[in-house]
């Protein structure tokens, strides 16, 4: 009797813990860049000489990244 109670509680746990590992149907996503802001500022100049974005673009994204390294 002891072994099925054991038997149990170990397939109990088992199915509790199935439910955890799927992620629960959330959909979230995280972004984290390792840049340093000097490295993304110096992609943006890239990008405007290489003419990938214009003017009003290189400055809006600039400004974006200095005030987040503020």
């Amino acid at each position: 009797m002891t072994r099925n109670l054991m038997a149990a509680v170990l397939l109990l746990g088992v199915g509790s813990l199935n439910g955890c590992m799927c992620g629960g149907g959330s959909d979230t996503s995280v972004q984290t860049t390792t840049k340093s802001c000097g490295e993304e500022l110096t992609d943006l100049k890239t990008a405007f000489d290489s003419k990938a974005i214009d003017q009003k673009e290189y400055d809006r994204l600039r400004n974006e990244v200095l005030k987040r390294c503020d």
